[in-house]
């Protein structure tokens, strides 16, 4: 635990800008991992200060200079502190994170939004989709973030958003109400495609579990945080994925496309199917591990797929 004296903090430091940097010195000094919707000590302390002062993020930098009261001091410095102390990501301590943009609530029983899949959804699959998907499953739900997202980019979709955790759908339910996305977004409780059977889509989005055994053991304190069911997938973590590739073409159009995020097990995919040409996709932010297929790939390869399911 960081130890320090709460009224020298108080009394010595006066403004928001004050506190940023005080912020940005503690987390640096503790070493804090970042990763869950923020990427450095400044921004994760601005995430936090702005939470605590009930401030939008798009305020003018001039209220920087703003004193503030005892009150406010003490609030920012206990999120910082939890922060610190207990390596909670600053999401699960606003309830907040932003995909493609868009506000999302978040807790502990769901993964903070973070897929590179947010980048494809905000180009509209450019290159990857043939037309304007009529209809989108998007498989391992969580927060929903995907689903929203695909239903704000297109306007005239339905989306279809499965889990197997009941926790994760009361989340992702509340997101899509908050979004006003009843009508078009449906959460669905599923194991894989259970819960939609005889159901066709254009297009097949999925971020599911795909940690293998070694790196859970290795993982930062931070996402022990988060539910294990939404990371862990087996010694490979591919567990699901199997499952996915061996029955996706059932559920696609004949036009349909499956993209499926698989992040650092992608060298267990490469392993386990060296037949099947995946088209591995590229990022502008240098993220790796999402691979597309389309309906007619899926069911040249099927037979494999089929075969290499665990038992």
């Amino acid at each position: 635990m960081l130890e320090l004296n709460i009224n020298e903090v108080t009394e010595d430091l006066h403004t928001i800008s004050d506190f940023l940097r005080w912020g940005v010195s503690r987390f640096n000094e503790a070493d804090l991992y970042y990763g869950h919707g923020t990427f450095n000590a400044w921004d994760e302390a601005v995430s936090l200060t702005l939470f605590a002062l009930h401030l939008p993020a798009n305020m003018d930098d001039a209220i920087m200079q703003s004193r503030l009261t005892k009150t406010e001091k003490l609030s920012i410095i206990e999120l910082m502190l939890r922060r610190i102390d207990e390596r909670i990501p600053a999401a699960y301590l606003t309830n907040l994170a932003y995909f493609t943009g868009l506000p999302f609530y978040v807790d502990e029983r769901v993964l903070v939004p973070r897929s590179p899949i947010g980048e494809l959804i905000e180009e509209q699959f450019a290159g990857l989709i043939n037309k304007s998907p009529e209809r989108i499953l998007d498989l391992c739900t969580g927060s929903g973030c995907i689903a929203i997202a695909c239903a704000h980019t297109f306007a005239d979709a339905q989306v279809d958003a499965l889990d197997l955790s009941e926790d994760a759908l009361e989340v992702a339910n509340l997101n899509i109400y908050n979004h006003e996305l009843d009508d078009r977004v449906f959460a669905i409780k599923s194991d894989i495609f259970s819960g939609v059977p005889g159901q066709k889509y254009d297009l097949i989005v999925t971020n599911p579990p795909y940690v293998d055994s070694e790196d859970m053991d290795d993982m930062p304190d931070e996402f022990h945080h988060e539910p294990e069911m939404g990371l862990a997938c087996g010694n490979d973590g591919l567990d699901i994925v199997r499952v996915i590739l061996a029955e996706a073409s059932e559920h696609l159009n004949d036009d349909g496309q499956l993209i499926c995020e698989v992040g650092n097990s992608m060298i267990h995919v490469q392993a386990l199917y060296p037949e099947v040409d995946f088209q591995w996709l590229d990022f502008k932010q240098g993220n790796l591990g999402v691979f597309k297929l389309s309906k007619q790939q899926l069911q040249q390869h099927q037979q494999i797929f089929k075969d290499r399911v665990k038992k």
